[in-house]
């Protein structure tokens, strides 16, 4: 897969299908019930996703309902704000869009709190039946995420048909983003998600939390069928499992995007350590590393750059307090994926790394 941006207005290089909900971020840290006022921003796995594309050049479309209120309002025109094609959200005139509260606290912590006001929301009520094709059809990618599966048994029933394998579908990215609050099924259900798609990403904690798997090859064992699987292992780095390519089967999908994994039971382990990062906020951190190996995937760079490039997008939200950062520019994050193992093992970000095409003596190896 190559290019950036679609020139023309029938070709989207990923289509993000999720809800996106209105986040309040806290003045201060502390407990939600000490925090005297909050900011307003926008947060939602496949959007932070879209956005990211968006700024790095992609040409990207959000799909989701969102209430027919003010809030639906900033939504739509936060995500569009980024360059995100927004003509596929429906607005829902008997349904509220979803809004959030969260604490300054890192999400690993037990002081973390988080306050979601979602359920009965507008983008819960997405199913096989209101999703139109026509929104879906002719992306070379369509990324979806385990949240949308445990908003409703109306979403889980749409994404068991985007999952489905058939011919002629999008190249399907899966983050299986689990989220114990939401989750109401058996979380095995996560695990058949996605076995259904052709990239997945999951968190190595996640996987042992949801599935009781510990550790990147036990996963792999239990997803034999994505053509890519991409375990995050926080500061560690992260580990991709790719098998050998076969021609492609779908008129989206490279050589370098689908294996056939009957016929190629090898896989290539490909593992690239994360870059020293000053964290700000964790949150959207794993939805930028999805958007920067997309990205990559879509310029058809190598695994291990699709890896660095991942870490790079990662950094650039974990650096802000929101849940979206600023992608640092194509050409900059080019030159910093292809530093030697020794510099890039010495690599440290920290806050506005990627306000500016910096020279590469400006970057902290340390």
């Amino acid at each position: 897969m190559t290019g950036t941006a679609a020139v023309d207005g029938d070709v989207v290089d990923v289509v993000c299908l999720g809800e996106s909900m209105v986040t309040f971020l806290p003045s201060r840290p502390g407990r939600l019930a000490d925090v005297p006022s909050f900011a307003r921003t926008i947060g939602g796995a496949e959007s932070n996703v879209a956005c990211a594309l968006a700024a790095a050049g992609h040409a990207v479309k959000w799909v989701s309902r969102v209430g027919a209120d003010g809030f639906g309002d900033h939504l739509i025109a936060a995500v569009a704000a980024y360059g995100v094609d927004t003509s596929g959200v429906r607005r829902d005139a008997n349904r509220p869009t979803g809004i959030y509260f969260r604490t300054a606290t890192d999400r690993a912590t037990d002081a973390h709190e988080v306050l979601y006001y979602r359920a009965g929301s507008a983008a819960s009520a997405m199913s096989p039946t209101n999703v139109p094709h026509e929104d879906l059809d002719g992306a070379r990618v369509l990324h979806l995420s385990g949240i949308t599966a445990a908003l409703s048994p109306e979403c889980l029933g749409l994404m068991r048909v985007l999952t489905a394998r058939r011919a002629g579908r999008p190249l399907v990215s899966f983050d299986v983003n689990h989220r114990p609050g939401l989750w109401r099924e058996d979380p095995a259900v996560l695990l058949d998600l996605a076995r259904g798609a052709d990239v997945v990403f999951v968190g190595e904690d996640e996987a042992e939390e949801a599935w009781g798997l510990r550790g990147a090859a036990a996963i792999r064992s239990a997803l034999p069928e994505p053509a890519v699987l991409v375990v995050k292992q926080g500061a560690q780095g992260a580990v991709a499992y790719t098998r050998p390519a076969r021609p492609a089967r779908t008129p989206c999908a490279s050589e370098a995007d689908v294996a056939d994994v009957a016929g190629h039971p090898e896989d290539t382990v490909t593992h690239v350590p994360a870059p020293r990062v000053d964290v700000v906020a964790a949150v959207g951190a794993g939805d930028a590393f999805a958007a920067g190996f997309l990205s990559a995937t879509l310029r058809g760079l190598p695994v291990e750059a699709r890896l660095r490039h991942g870490h790079l997008t990662a950094a650039a939200t974990l650096t802000v307090a929101g849940d979206l950062g600023t992608p640092p520019p194509t050409a900059y994050a080019d030159r910093l994926a292809a530093l030697d193992d020794e510099r890039w093992g010495t690599l440290h970000l920290g806050p506005g790394w990627t306000a500016a095409d910096q020279a590469m003596e400006e970057v902290r190896t340390s």
